[in-house]
């Protein structure tokens, strides 16, 4: 092999294996009124699975909200007025809530909302792509991402909780959703924790939605990831402006 075609070779190896070692940049981002830490694609695509944020170490938690991953993935955590809980997997059908700060996440995203603005929600409106419509239209003016919550009653509802085996690595979103359970609600009285965002899709929304939500129920024994939902008769609460 001649001089030209060895050094051709050569930076040919070096720019695939650029390409092969990278890796997505990972994103912390404080806005004035939500702090994000890391982002889902660094997990869901690098395999970013350990702690990013130890949740007790967020100062104010004078009307704090937020969602997330436990570590590793192995669990799901919500923080609903200053109350911080995590919900894991006992079985198919049962899974326990605990409410403590001593946990952790590979990506997280919170606020402090101490004033909310009601709006009652038309009764036609049953479902999540109707709800983000509805969001979507009515915040405008909202500087965005912000937080938003719902109370009422579901007819039914489907959340899920990430249950990663032990040792598994992650490099694609179904590698992420190993071990995932998912469960079916029915006529429950809950809480639903929601940020919106038309610009943090992979960051702490999925590709496909503007939001990411929580669901825990009134009595605080159910608690995951909101999949899917009918609302019966629920209120939203947006940030008073």
């Amino acid at each position: 092999m001649n001089r030209k075609k060895f050094l051709s070779a050569i930076l040919a190896l070096t720019i695939f294996a650029c390409k092969t070692n990278t890796k997505t940049p990972e994103i912390s981002e404080t806005y004035q009124d939500i702090a994000i830490v890391r982002a889902m694609k660094n997990v869901m695509w690098d395999g970013a699975l350990e702690g990013a944020i130890l949740l007790d170490t967020i100062a104010n938690k004078n009307g704090l909200y937020g969602l997330g991953p436990k570590s590793f993935l192995t669990g799901e955590l919500t923080i609903f007025d200053g109350h911080s809980y995590v919900s894991k997997v006992t079985s198919d059908s049962t899974m326990v809530v605990e409410e403590t700060y001593n946990v952790s996440a590979p990506f997280f995203v919170h606020a402090n909302i101490i004033e909310w603005e009601p709006i009652e929600l038309p009764s036609s409106l049953k479902t999540i792509p109707q709800l983000e419509l509805f969001i979507d239209s009515n915040t405008k003016a909202f500087k965005r991402p912000f937080t938003f919550k719902l109370h009422g009653t579901i007819a039914n509802a489907n959340i899920h909780i990430q249950n990663l085996p032990e040792g598994s690595k992650v490099s694609s979103p179904k590698e992420a959703h190993q071990g995932q359970v998912n469960y079916p609600l029915k006529n429950e009285t809950v809480d639903i924790v929601g940020f919106f965002s038309t610009e943090h899709q992979g960051i702490f929304t999925h590709h496909d939605s503007f939001m990411h939500m929580h669901l825990i129920t009134q009595d605080r024994k159910k608690m995951g990831h909101l999949d899917d939902i009918e609302i019966e008769n629920m209120v939203l609460y947006l940030p008073k402006l």
